[in-house]
């Protein structure tokens, strides 16, 4: 599947510290060394509906992942997979009287162009659930020379017991996880199941509905055997960082890992589980469900700047859960404002103190409120708005706008 175009990042004089990020797993903040490539796993849409700000949260936060690392001196390989079939998709196509191909595939393009537009950086490999079903198919076969799975009908079911680790990841008990597994998308009192908690591979033939030919019989994949799939066959076993919303962090992400460390016994499917929280809107999480969606391209038909879209994003760290306003917006439009007027003048407060700040701040656990509180503080500085204006280095503004590009993706 094809990926949106990627920005340029400039090359900073100076690299950045190595990045820390929080683990779900321990809770705790972890350094992170790749070993060779950076390796980054960030669990991608379906396209049912346009990208919504809870959407463009997420892969900023993991954005300015990337980003750290590249600054740190790292190449990095970026994964993301697009669950271009899947039950929500396919009721949404229905509902709405359109083929769930042409549905997915206008989605997905309208996705692009609003990663395009705040300036996220492409993924190396970009995957289709459609296009991963040889994947797919090839993991779901070593779990069956695993003994893990099993027929109900004409669907397969991984045992989730099959892996010693199961609900690490996730660090919940068996009564919180039985009580979100329906809510997300799980089938808990489904007759002839060994386990409440056990989930489909593989979806046999509904009448109506697409299906692909297998050894299992045709059918379509589980949601959560195709990104563990798609990250096994282009990241490998134990790659850095599994990323994703918080609302991933069960089912989803606990069952991508069962998948792959019973297909690889010792092996972990991830080193560090990194989750982003949750954008609210009028008191609520954003959600499809609910209807409470701001999205992205509708901002940007409005005459939005993208960039005040992003710089809004930005001033809440990846990991919390906010409640979008107007006045978040507006108050990002102000701001960039203030820096293009300071950059504009060319020399400046020094540079080097927030050059030093911004990648510091991202190196810790991706702080962008920190790193935008850095950079505005310069900007009133050289501005005089807290008092007589600072014009000390002559190579302020050439050296600010190249970090807030690198760093935090700006283009001021």
């Amino acid at each position: 599947m094809r990926a949106w175009p990627s920005p340029e990042i400039p090359t900073l004089p100076v690299a950045g510290p190595p990045v820390a990020l929080h683990d779900t797993v321990t809770g705790q903040l972890v350094t992170t060394r790749p070993e060779g490539p950076a390796r980054l796993y960030v669990c991608g849409i379906t396209p049912y509906d346009a990208t919504h700000l809870g959407h463009a949260a997420t892969y900023l936060g993991f954005d300015l992942l990337n980003r750290a690392w590249r600054n740190a001196g790292h190449e990095v390989t970026y994964v993301q997979n697009v669950t271009d079939v899947d039950d929500p998709l396919l009721e949404r196509a229905t509902k709405v009287k359109v083929d769930w191909v042409e549905l997915a595939e206008r989605e997905t393009e309208l996705f692009r162009q609003d990663m395009t537009a705040l300036r996220v950086l492409s993924p190396a490999h970009y995957v289709g659930a459609v296009e991963s079903i040889p994947d797919v198919i090839e993991l779901i076969e070593r779990l069956q020379a695993a003994g893990a799975v099993y027929r109900v009908e004409d669907d397969l079911y991984m045992s989730v017991t099959a892996d010693p680790a199961f609900g690490e990841e996730s660090g919940m008990d068996r009564e919180e996880m039985l009580r979100i597994f329906p809510e997300r998308g799980g089938d808990p009192d489904r007759p002839g199941k060994k386990d409440p908690l056990d989930c489909v591979v593989w979806r046999g033939e509904r009448p109506g509905e697409p299906s692909w030919e297998s050894p299992f019989g045709p059918g379509r994949p589980g949601w959560h055997v195709e990104c563990a799939a798609i990250a096994m066959r282009h990241l490998g076993g134990d790659f850095d960082v599994q990323g994703g919303g918080s609302d991933l962090v069960f089912p989803h992400h606990e069952m991508c890992a069962g998948h792959a460390q019973v297909a690889e016994p010792g092996t972990r499917f991830a080193q560090v589980y990194s989750h982003a929280g949750m954008v609210a809107y009028d008191g609520e999480k954003m959600s499809k469900s609910r209807g409470n969606l701001v999205f992205v391209s509708a901002l940007r038909n409005s005459d939005v700047d993208p960039m005040a879209i992003r710089l809004a994003l930005l001033n809440h760290h990846y990991r919390s859960d906010w409640e979008w306003t107007d006045a978040e917006l507006w108050t990002a439009v102000d701001t960039l404002a203030d820096w293009r007027r300071a950059l504009a003048l060319g020399a400046g407060a020094p540079a080097g103190p927030v050059v030093e700040e911004v990648l510091a701040a991202l190196a810790d656990d991706l702080d962008a409120p920190r790193a935008v509180a850095a950079v505005d503080r310069w900007a009133r500085a050289t501005l005089g708005t807290d008092g007589l204006a600072d014009t000390s280095d002559p190579d302020a503004a050439m050296a600010v706008l190249t970090v807030i590009d690198a760093a935090l993706g700006l283009a001021v």
